[in-house]
């Protein structure tokens, strides 16, 4: 016996539409996943590369307290000359190990420096260049020749240095070397190897 059951035309709309409400949405769903491009292999990063670094001279004041001494260092390295001559002084401003003494004044900072294409430096110190200055000849001189012998004997692209203080051209730090012009290195304040 076959049971027949009497459904409303409204009922058979509302199932119709269901059912295509259901066939459009497996569609929308369901087909743009079996044509999409099959997900990427990503490969693993490779791991990091340590930073290159070169070898640089840097100088602190002797033991005697009369000349620079030079000491090695690592620098990170640099393709353009003004970016590796700003990371040498950076390293030459850093305070000195704890056994050293640096002729640089404590807190100076490198504000800027640019290379120009005869070979001359202009290096922007901070204030305390001037300011945490102790004073006196040769605490002066050794000052100014540790930037002026750390930046030409590591680049011999920069002949000579002209010291600026925050910005500005200054006629001395403590006031007995003139900084009024450029400066050349002079080995007189470097301590050679005796050996």
């Amino acid at each position: 016996m076959i049971v027949r059951i009497k459904v409303s035309r409204t009922a058979r709309v509302a199932g119709l539409s269901a059912a295509f409400g259901a066939l459009v949405l497996a569609a929308l769903f369901l087909v743009p996943r079996w044509f999409a491009p099959a997900p990427a292999v990503v490969a693993p990063a490779p791991p990091p590369v340590a930073a290159r670094k070169i070898k640089v001279t840097l100088y602190l004041v002797a033991a005697d307290g009369l000349r620079l001494v030079p000491v090695g260092r690592e620098v990170p390295f640099e393709d353009k000359p003004a970016e590796q001559a700003k990371r040498i002084l950076e390293a030459q401003l850093e305070p000195p190990p704890p056994d050293a003494r640096s002729a640089i004044p404590s807190g100076t900072t490198l504000r800027a420096l640019y290379l120009l294409k005869d070979g001359q430096a202009y290096v922007d110190l901070s204030r305390e260049a001037a300011a945490n200055h102790p004073g006196g000849t040769l605490n002066e001189i050794l000052t100014v020749y540790t930037i002026v012998e750390a930046l030409t004997a590591n680049l011999p692209a920069i002949s000579s240095v002209h010291l600026l203080v925050d910005g500005r051209e200054v006629e001395t730090l403590a006031g007995h070397v003139d900084l009024r012009r450029p400066l050349r290195p002079s080995t007189a304040w470097v301590m050679h190897d005796t050996r």
